[in-house]
């Protein structure tokens, strides 16, 4: 929304993405899914997906019911089966879970009170939790991400697919990269953003300068991925850092997530689905571990995270940093491969309109992409709204991940935005593409 968007027209924004986040969920579980699909750990590495439906509901009653409208508590007796910090992931099967049923009926009692409370809302003058619609902003993201990580349980689910699977589209024919890298300009660049909307790690805008380097065009695909494997890499000690090569050893990994050797090839199983190994597409469902690992083979490194965004978003013809790769225009399909509109990346080259200045292709969507940063504050950092978004990760135990996943929505995908895992995460959808210094003149 622009910063000339009336009251009326932001509630009424709001309202319509409350409804298109609700929709997205209860189409990943209660439409989909029996009972008991949706009470069972289907992975130790997440949640029931009935944890994850009613945890947003009580998300927003928390935030919106609560915290914004300063209404009573519809549920306080359910705030600590629904923390995400006091209940690791393992054991939240073992709660007094709401049923689905019941899931479904407290989450639709906080949305009636919202909507209630959204018509008296006051954007401008008012508590900052407030200013610009943040809040709302805040919940409806919350609630997209928490769609993501119910995808992700997907793919970890055992037994017959449970979701449409619309075909790729086919690599474009015209607009793809000139070469497989291009050079990024030594100089200056805003990094980070004060967008309404962002969260609280992504502030502030900042200036950051950066000597000159050289980042892929696309990122790895499954072919080149293949050809690292064809050639020992996981077998090759000197392609892994210390802590990489420990996880290799110890967890005996030969492959990406869901990959296994068939006597005509190598098979992936995506969504209760057994299929070919696409060579097009941008590899995903690998470690920052592996990541590095190919980069090292490829005589190359993992972009920094300041890297990754001063070739998505800036703009050397004009001297000025973008919010997305391609200008201002809000997300669309010719742009990016965002929403789960597939439920897979797109080939590798494909989406040109996405492009950005520099001429690097497919930095928002697809997947998300490893840099070698380790997840901190930008310099000015303030804690907004809650400690336990942003800062109670900062430290050297996470890695920055950049550009969101074809899972992701195109409402968090400004390129801007900041997503952090531990080094051996492989059930997200992560992929990644390399850099490498430039030569000196």
């Amino acid at each position: 929304m622009s910063e000339q968007t009336t009251p009326e027209r932001l509630k009424d924004h709001i309202a319509a993405q409350l409804q298109q986040a609700r929709e997205r969920s209860e189409g990943l579980t209660l439409d989909i899914l029996d009972d008991d699909e949706l009470t069972r750990q289907h992975s130790p590495l997440m949640s029931p997906l009935v944890w994850d439906l009613a945890h947003v509901g009580n998300y927003e009653e928390q935030w919106l019911v609560r915290a914004a409208a300063g209404q009573r508590a519809l549920r306080p007796d359910i705030d600590v089966i629904y923390d995400a910090f006091e209940n690791p992931r393992a054991e939240r099967v073992h709660l007094p879970l709401l049923s689905p049923g019941e899931a479904r009926a407290y989450n639709a009692a906080v949305r009636a009170r919202v909507l209630d409370s959204l018509e008296r809302a006051r954007f401008e003058g008012g508590p900052p939790l407030l200013n610009g619609g943040f809040v709302y902003g805040m919940v409806i993201q919350h609630e997209h991400q928490h769609d993501e990580t119910m995808l992700a349980t997907h793919q970890l689910r055992r037994g017959a697919p449970a979701l449409p699977d619309p075909p790729p589209p086919a690599p474009a024919s015209a607009g793809r990269p000139a070469g497989e890298e291009v050079l990024i300009e030594a100089g200056p660049f805003t990094m980070g953003t004060d967008d309404p909307w962002a969260y609280d790690n992504e502030r502030p805008a900042h200036t950051v300068h950066l000597p000159a380097y050289l980042i892929d065009t696309v990122p790895v695909s499954n072919a080149r991925y293949l050809e690292f494997m064809a050639d020992g890499g996981y077998d090759e000690r000197r392609w892994w850092s210390d802590a990489g090569w420990e996880w290799r050893t110890r967890s005996g990994k030969r492959a990406p997530a869901f990959w296994h050797r068939d006597p005509g090839g190598w098979l992936r199983r995506r969504f209760g689905r057994i299929e070919p190994v696409p060579p097009e597409e941008p590899v995903q469902h690998v470690c920052f571990h592996e990541a590095q690992a190919y980069a090292a083979w490829a005589g190359k490194r993992l972009p920094t995270e300041a890297e990754w965004e001063k070739a998505a978003r800036y703009d050397p013809a004009s001297g000025t940093t973008r919010r997305f790769p391609w200008g201002e225009e809000e997300p669309s399909p010719r742009h990016a491969n965002l929403g789960q509109r597939l439920l897979r990346p797109a080939p590798a080259k494909s989406l040109p309109a996405g492009a950005s200045p520099a001429g690097v292709h497919q930095l928002v969507g697809d997947v998300w992409e490893w840099t070698s940063t380790p997840f901190r504050a930008y310099p000015g950092f303030r804690v907004f709204p809650y400690s336990e978004y942003s800062e109670v990760f900062f430290g050297s135990e996470y890695r920055v991940l950049r550009g969101g996943s074809w899972a992701t929505h195109p409402g968090m995908a400004r390129a801007t935005f900041r997503n952090w895992d531990f080094p051996i995460r492989r059930q997200i959808f992560a992929g990644f593409r390399c850099a490498r210094d430039a030569e000196p003149v």
